[in-house]
């Protein structure tokens, strides 16, 4: 405005300095000056508006600028980016500002309900149903209709100095009935050669599909028989050793060198005995993803176990014809509301135990399907004569399709397949139902070797440890991804020769299988 004024006031100066006087006389004609006064008006005005055009010009320069829209990035799921507290996807995590230290804290709650619809137990010298070991005889026929809380997990897992992962969860659920507590898996990782990793401590090594799926995202309440024995030869859970693993989007690989199992006492105070030697094992795996688009993918893999060197469990004071070094392959009908078995090999005296698996899987959309197939080979320390080291094997096949038209997801760290993502969580208020999920198993496993002929005594070298066929469906319910809800139907036989008339107070050759049906229920929460 100043500027503004200064100009003005030169503009009169002038006017009033090129003006004169006018004379009294007749009307004079037009004064050429008058024009001149009226283009000096003229210039005036213009510079009026160029003045004020350089002071908005001015005041703009004056203004700070506006700040551009802020992106506001995704913190990770497991901790938070900008240090401190948060709580991510329901899962509350303590990070460093620079997140090279962090903490996740997580917990699983599985409580599940059984209902058995078995035939009314009768006398023990007429009713011959029997369990894996004969001491089982009574609750093989009469299984434990009830609940459980089959696991109770609290841990916390996170990063430390940036390349260094670590894990600490403990276990209260159980089988049957919770054990005491005791620990799930404990280790450290070293992650600074990616992406290869280097982990030791009590964990499971990779072993299969249904070994890495995650418990709180299974299709049903427990895995496959044949797989459930197979993580057991020399992996599963809690079992001490190191391993190297690696991958990226579209292959994964692993090895593994594994000893004995962290020790857990039951709920009927029974711990794991102390071995003379403890078990030494060998873990491979080998995965890929050859298609793997927006809409569909397939995986396919291989996977192999060996015991170099079975525990000692009896030490050097074993009695004759008992087993030194006894390798059991056995399993419960997968259901753990009863924790009774049904098939077993019974304790064999070995020397080596080979175990080999296929794997496939995939989805289409909301379609998942997927299978593996386990074999086993047992090598005995004392060959019998005239007999073949025995072998085993089992396989399943399972899928589902979720209604609500998510997909389950590909967990490329673990090599196997996660829950579905839930794109629209329960909301009464809002008519959101979470994602609904109907799946279907079918499984087999055969733990006989040359089983003979029914009403005949086991032959040299026969294992009668029985085949077991199930056939299971489900509905899953996933309101959100905090709370899961499983309802499973189960049709289940055993067809299994008693391996002794003496040990199982049966006939010779009696037939000791059963068929029963099964419905279950699972209250699932997880962080």
């Amino acid at each position: 405005m100043r500027s503004k004024t200064l100009i003005l006031a030169a503009a009169s100066l002038g006017l009033a300095a090129t003006a004169a006087p006018a004379k009294p006389a007749t009307p004079p004609a037009p004064d050429p000056r008058d024009a001149e006064i009226q283009a000096l008006k003229d210039e005036v005005k213009v510079l009026e508006t160029k003045v004020d055009a350089l002071e908005a010009r001015a005041a703009q320069a004056a203004t700070p600028p506006a700040a551009p829209p802020v992106v506001q990035t995704p913190a990770p799921p497991s901790f938070p980016t900008a240090g401190g507290a948060t709580i991510v996807a329901g899962r509350p995590s303590i990070a460093s500002a620079d997140g090279r230290f962090t903490a996740n804290l997580h917990a699983l709650m599985q409580l599940d309900a059984a209902d058995y619809a078995q035939a009314t137990p009768g006398p023990v010298a007429s009713d011959l149903r029997r369990g894996a070991a004969a001491a089982d005889t009574a609750h093989a026929r009469d299984l434990s209709s009830g609940s459980d809380f089959r696991r109770a997990r609290f841990g916390v897992d996170g990063r430390a100095f940036g390349d260094w992962d670590y894990n600490l969860l403990l276990e209260f659920g159980g089988a049957g009935e919770e054990d005491a507590g005791h620990v799930q898996e404990l280790w450290v990782q070293y992650s600074g050669l990616r992406p290869f990793h280097v982990r030791i401590g009590a964990f499971a090594p990779s072993l299969g599909l249904e070994d890495q799926g995650s418990t709180s995202g299974s299709l049903f309440l427990e895995r496959p028989a044949a797989a459930d024995i197979a993580r057991g030869v020399a992996g599963g859970d809690f079992r001490e050793g190191a391993e190297v693993w690696g991958g990226t989007d579209w292959w994964y690989v692993n090895a593994a060198v594994t000893g004995r199992v962290v020790g857990v006492v039951n709920s009927q105070a029974t711990g794991v005995a102390q071995p003379f030697d403890a078990p030494l094992g060998f873990l491979g795996r080998l995965g890929l993803l050859p298609v793997h688009t927006g809409l569909a993918m397939l995986e396919v893999g291989v996977h192999s176990s060996y015991v170099e060197r079975p525990a000692d469990t009896g030490g050097p004071d074993t009695p004759a014809g008992a087993a030194r070094y006894a390798i059991t392959l056995q399993e419960r009908p997968e259901l753990r509301v009863d924790g009774t078995r049904l098939i077993s090999t019974g304790g064999l005296d070995a020397r080596h135990l080979t175990e080999v698996g296929f794997e496939l899987s995939g989805e289409l959309g909301p379609l998942f399907l997927q299978s593996e197939y386990e074999r086993f080979r047992l090598e005995r320390l004392d060959p019998v004569a005239g007999a073949a080291d025995p072998s085993f094997h089992g396989y399943y096949v399972e899928g589902s399709y979720i209604l609500t038209g998510e997909r389950r997801r590909f967990n490329t760290a673990t090599w196997a397949w996660d829950a579905p993502s839930v794109d629209h969580p329960f909301s009464w208020r809002d008519g959101t139902w979470g994602a609904l999920e109907a799946a279907l198993r079918y499984s087999d496993v055969d733990l006989n070797d040359h089983p003979g002929a029914p009403g005949t005594a086991p032959g040299r070298g026969a294992v009668r440890g029985g085949d077991q066929r199930i056939w299971s469906g489900g509905l899953n319910w996933h309101p959100n991804s905090f709370v899961k809800l499983m309802l499973d139907y189960q049709d289940v036989r055993i067809d299994r020769l008693s391996p002794s008339a003496t040990t199982f107070s049966t006939p010779v050759g009696a037939q000791i299988g059963q068929h029963y049906h099964v419905v279950a229920l699972r209250s699932q929460f997880a962080f």
